[in-house]
């Protein structure tokens, strides 16, 4: 698990633009955190450093958005699925919303409890929380054989170290277990 002090909302950008980088071919994570926590703000950081142009809307009334990004490693480029699923009743309601797109190579899922079962296993679950002294408490933890990889080499990263040293951008390694 890597946990991370982040101190503003700069810092919270600069996760999500290491995540985009370090994110393998295919991922599903899992966003956790109350409400204000910053998990629509980690997620649109994510999908403009992949490279998504335009508007990146939170899903909150819409339930999902789609997001066509560009990735060398995938021949037809990748699609994001961003998904809050803070207004459904319960995860039979998923089947009403189309997730059976096989083109979906990255999942970023709000609220998964929300969904229960019906939604895919979380390669990644990103905890986010307001931190008492001010800024955010992020948490990493894999999921998968697949998440355990990605969470083990992104330290070794040079994005990663350039995270932690960069001037301005005030994040902190709490642990790295």
């Amino acid at each position: 698990m890597i946990q991370l002090q982040l101190a503003d909302p700069a810092a919270t950008d600069a996760l999500g633009q290491l995540l985009a980088r370090t994110q393998p071919a295919t991922a599903v994570v899992h966003l956790h955190g109350d409400l204000g926590a910053g998990k629509s703000s980690l997620a649109r950081a994510w999908l403009r450093a992949l490279g998504v142009v335009g508007a990146i809307r939170s899903p909150t009334y819409t339930l999902v958005e789609h997001y066509p990004y560009a990735d060398a490693r995938l021949p037809q480029g990748g699609k994001a699925l961003h998904l809050d699923l803070y207004r459904i009743g319960g995860p039979g309601e998923l089947e009403f919303l189309a997730l059976d797109d096989a083109a979906a190579t990255l999942w970023l899922v709000e609220w998964p409890e929300r969904g229960g079962d019906a939604l895919p296993q979380a390669d990644l679950r990103i905890g986010l929380s307001v931190a008492p002294a001010g800024g955010r408490a992020a948490s990493l933890q894999a999921g998968t054989p697949a998440g355990d990889d990605w969470v083990r080499r992104m330290p070794e990263t040079p994005a990663y170290r350039a995270l932690l040293t960069s001037t301005g951008r005030n994040i902190r390694q709490v642990t790295d277990l």
